[in-house]
């Protein structure tokens, strides 16, 4: 199987604020994900299975906060 070596350009979540700035990019075989005020900082990489398992855990409310009523 081929690979590709060629990353995305790092996009910058919409509900990215002052201290919660997320953005992401891909290739073929991998997403990275960082903080944008710290671009020199640490990078997480996931596979695209291991992402898309993430983002439907996030979808089905995995994930969410129990709320503070």
């Amino acid at each position: 199987m081929a690979t590709s070596n060629v990353w995305t350009e790092w996009v910058k979540s919409t509900w990215s604020g002052v201290d919660a700035c997320v953005e992401a990019r891909r290739n073929a075989d991998f997403v990275e994900v960082r903080h944008s005020n710290y671009a020199q900082g640490s990078v997480l990489q996931f596979t695209a299975r291991e992402w898309d398992a993430f983002l439907k855990g996030v979808r089905e409310g995995e994930f969410d906060l129990p709320s503070s009523s």
